[in-house]
C-alpha cells in the first residue's frame, strides 16, 4: 500500500456553527463572546517538546481586547516522529527511502518515479531535476539549500530537490518558536483566514506553519519535499509543518472499523482551539467553515485538513493575539 492511500482524508461536509454565548469582558471595556473551547491544557505538551515552561502573560487580542494568553515556546524537535527522508538520491529511489510532495490538491510519494513523471504531471517540458545518469538534483549543501529554500530562487538552485537539516538554518540549530495563545478563546465575527501565519503548535514540539508557497516553489522548478509526517525545513524556522499525517510515531487515534471515532489532540490553533487529528475519510459527523465542531467531553474544536491541502488549520473561529512583530514570513 503506498504511502498517500494511508493518509487519511478530511470529510469536505461543512456546516455553519452558530455560536451562543454571553457576552463577557476581558480586561478592557471590549465585550466578546465566548467561543465554547476549552482552555489549553499544559499538561498535554509532551516531555522535551516545550523549550521554556508555559507561563501566562498580558496580551491584545486582534480587536484590541487585552487579555491574558499562554506563551508557549515549542523546540523545533518532534519528540516521538521521525525526521526525513525528503528528496530522492536517483530516479530509482523508491518511496520508502523519499518523502512526500503535496501542493494544495494532491498527495505524491516523491520517489524516482515522480521526479520522472514532473513533465506530464505539471504539464511542463521543462521539469527536469535529475542528471543523465538518473541522480536527482538535490540541495546537499547549506549554500545550496538557502539558495533555494526562499522566495526568490537562486538561478543556480533552480531546477532542484530542496530539503535541508537543522545545521543549515540561519542559526544553526533547532529554531525554538513561541506562540502567545488566548486562556479563553473568543469568538469572531465570522470566521478570519489563517494564510500566511503560523497556525499554532503542536504537543510533541513543533510551530505549525501556514500554506507552503506551492505557486512559488513550482514557479523555480523546484520540489520542496516534506518528510512522511509533512514537515521540511526552511533557513528562518527550522524543521516545521505544513501537513498533518497518520506517519509512524503520529497521534491519530481515530478507529478504522469506526469512521465517526473522534479522533486525538494534537495541537493548539493561535486562537486557543484545540487542533484535533483528521477524521476518517468517510466519516458522516457534519463539520463548520473552519473544520470544526463542539462536543460535550471537549467543547468546540478543529480538526487537522487532510495533508493535500497544504494547510493543517483551515480558518480560525477565535481571535488570536494582536501581530505586532517585524519577522518575515518564512519562505518555503
Amino acid at each position: 500500500m503506498s504511502k498517500k492511500s494511508r493518509l487519511f482524508v478530511i470529510s469536505a461536509a461543512a456546516v455553519v456553527a452558530i455560536a451562543v454565548g454571553t457576552f463577557i469582558a476581558l480586561g478592557s471595556s471590549t465585550s466578546v463572546v465566548p467561543l465554547g473551547a476549552k482552555s489549553l491544557d499544559v499538561s498535554l505538551f509532551k516531555e522535551g517538546s516545550l523549550a521554556n515552561p508555559i507561563t501566562e502573560v498580558d496580551c491584545t487580542l486582534s480587536n484590541g481586547t487585552k487579555t491574558t494568553c499562554y506563551k508557549v515556546t515549542v523546540t523545533g524537535i518532534p519528540v516521538d516522529t521521525k525526521i526525513g527522508p525528503f528528496c530522492p538520491e536517483t530516479t530509482k529511489t523508491s518511496a520508502t527511502d523519499a518523502g512526500i510532495w503535496l501542493d494544495g490538491s494532491k498527495i505524491y510519494d516523491v520517489d524516482g518515479k515522480f521526479i520522472l513523471d514532473l513533465s506530464t504531471i505539471y504539464g511542463d517540458a521543462k521539469w527536469k531535476l535529475y542528471r543523465d545518469d538518473g541522480q536527482v538534483n538535490v540541495t546537499d549543501t547549506k549554500e545550496a539549500f538557502q539558495g533555494a529554500a526562499k522566495p526568490d530562487v537562486e538561478e543556480a538552485y533552480k531546477y532542484h530537490c530542496v530539503e535541508g537539516k537543522y545545521e543549515w538554518t540561519n542559526t544553526g540549530k533547532a529554531v525554538p518558536i513561541t506562540a502567545l495563545i488566548p486562556k479563553n478563546p473568543v469568538s469572531t465575527s465570522g470566521s478570519t483566514t489563517t494564510q500566511g501565519k503560523d497556525l499554532g503548535v503542536t504537543l510533541n514540539g513543533l510551530v505549525i506553519s501556514g500554506s507552503a508557497p506551492v505557486d512559488a516553489i513550482l514557479g523555480a522548478y523546484t520540489i520542496a519535499a516534506f518528510d512522511d509526517c509533512g514537515g521540511h525545513f526552511n533557513p528562518i524556522e527550522g524543521y516545521h509543518l505544513h501537513a498533518y499525517t497518520d506517519c509512524q510515531g503520529s497521534t491519530y487515534g481515530s478507529q478504522i472499523d469506526d469512521p465517526n471515532a473522534e479522533t486525538k489532540i494534537i495541537g493548539y490553533a493561535m486562537d486557543g482551539v484545540a487542533v484535533f487529528a483528521p477524521l476518517a475519510h468517510d466519516t458522516t459527523i457534519k463539520l463548520d467553515e473552519c473544520n470544526g465542531r463542539t462536543t460535550t467531553k471537549d467543547g468546540y474544536h478543529y480538526y487537522a485538513q487532510s495533508p493535500e491541502l497544504n494547510k493543517v488549520v483551515k480558518c480560525f473561529k477565535g481571535l488570536a493575539v494582536q501581530d505586532t512583530s517585524s519577522k518575515p514570513g518564512p519562505p518555503k
